[in-house]
């Protein structure tokens, strides 16, 4: 026990450990961010973000490979298909009942996934997408000698990434803060708490509703252009349904309608997540695992008994829509 005590505080001392979990940390930040603006301020559940992660990824992946499209085009051609694919899902089903479009929304995201499991011609199957990140490297290297100017060494390659990713995070936190406090904003709310009401004032209800979809579309696809850039690759693997219940589990431990509060509950859930990677028990892979997630369901579980609005919500805010 102490030497596995011992094993785990050494792995969180190193540099590339936090490197590491803040990446990740940034990547499911714009996740939830998304997850925030349906569920905290539109009152809709989106169990599809995984689905829009992997569209971003992929589309991006497949314009530069397939079609030689310059990487920042690529980036918005792929937040234009996620938008287009976000439009799609939510004509056909945002009329529905709260929890029969959260259910529609992870069937959309498992029918993206098994789509680029089973198209390989397109996606690559299993074996997945490489290829696509040359000009990210290039921009990486250009960063790195700009740090190393000023003396800021990187030990294991990921501080670029990371810059970039908080810096896209802390971006759209400003801007998501800016649009909550405008009259659209408002209307956001007035629809969470009684669409009717809001109706009766002559507000569009499907149309807002389609719009904070398509925010949190562009935020899934941005997440997914990063994941991918973060792996080096895009396999389907990385999309499956557990990636929007992480997601959920960053929004509730941060708290409903708190933008810095899904940047504290990303940071938390991935250093919790990655640091039992460094703990030695007898316990096959699988088990260990299987551990992180009952480790994260126990925290959430505590949070729920204690602070059900999360550590920076608030409870007049935890409203959802019928």
């Amino acid at each position: 026990m102490t030497s596995s005590f011992a094993l785990a505080l050494g792995g969180l001392t190193e540099v590339g450990f936090w490197s590491g979990v803040g990446v990740l940390a940034g990547i499911y930040t714009l996740l939830a961010l998304g997850l925030q603006i349906n569920v905290g301020f539109t009152g809709i559940l989106n169990f599809g973000q995984a689905g829009f992660m992997a569209i971003g990824a992929y589309a991006m992946a497949i314009l530069v490979i397939d079609f030689d499209v310059p990487f920042l085009l690529a980036v918005l051609g792929a937040i234009g298909v996620a938008v287009a694919f976000a439009m799609v899902v939510g004509m056909s089903s945002l009329r529905l009942r709260a929890d029969y479009f959260s259910i529609a929304t992870l069937a959309a995201a498992e029918a993206v996934r098994m789509f680029a499991q089973n198209a390989q011609g397109v996606t690559g199957g299993n074996q997945g997408l490489y290829g696509f990140d040359v000009a990210w490297a290039d921009a990486s290297r250009q960063i790195e000698e700009w740090l190393s100017a000023i003396g800021v060494g990187d030990a294991n390659g990921l501080l670029p990434l990371l810059l970039v990713v908080w810096l896209v995070a802390l971006l759209a936190i400003v801007a998501l803060r800016f649009l909550q406090r405008s009259p659209w904003g408002r209307v956001l709310r007035a629809i969470r708490e009684d669409e009717d009401a809001a109706r009766s004032l002559g507000k569009n209800a499907l149309r807002f509703r389609l719009q904070s979809l398509a925010i949190a579309a562009t935020l899934g696809a941005l997440s997914g252009v990063f994941l991918a850039l973060n792996l080096s690759f895009v396999n389907p693997q990385a999309f499956e349904p557990q990636a929007s219940f992480i997601g959920f589990a960053v929004l509730i431990l941060g708290g409903l309608a708190s933008y810095g509060g899904v940047a504290f509950g990303a940071l938390i859930t991935w250093t919790l997540l990655e640091a039992t990677r460094f703990v030695d028990l007898p316990l096959s892979d699988t088990q260990i695992a299987s551990l992180r997630f009952v480790l994260v369901g126990l925290l959430l579980i505590g949070l729920m008994a204690f602070r059900p609005q999360g550590v920076f919500g608030k409870r007049q805010e935890m409203v959802l829509g019928d």
